[in-house]
């Protein structure tokens, strides 16, 4: 699933830190998990999420471990079929800085 088209105007790991996120939106990620999952290095990550944080984009729980999860506005209410049907102007358009 993917983050909420409002939402995908941002720098291209910023949108790809919340969808990863939205798909596991329940659990929450680490930030080793979302290092693998969008293949960034540490400091280009820790960016990204500092400015997501300060945007109210994503929430930090701190238990026995800290995990990361999408807010609530960021995760679409019903879970869509976007990606495959998007064209690809559409893929474009989310993916370069315009």
């Amino acid at each position: 699933m993917r983050a909420k088209r409002e939402y995908r105007n941002r720098e291209g790991t910023e949108v790809a830190i919340l969808d990863a996120l939205v798909d596991r939106a329940d659990d929450g990620m680490t930030v080793f998990e979302l290092r693998a999952a969008v293949e960034v290095d540490i400091d280009e990550l820790e960016e990204a999420l500092s400015m997501l944080k300060a945007d109210d984009l994503i929430v930090v729980e701190s238990n026995s471990e800290t995990v990361i999860k999408p807010a609530d506005r960021v995760v679409p209410d019903e879970p869509t079929d976007e990606d495959e049907d998007q064209s690809i102007g559409e893929w474009l358009r989310d993916r370069m800085p315009f």
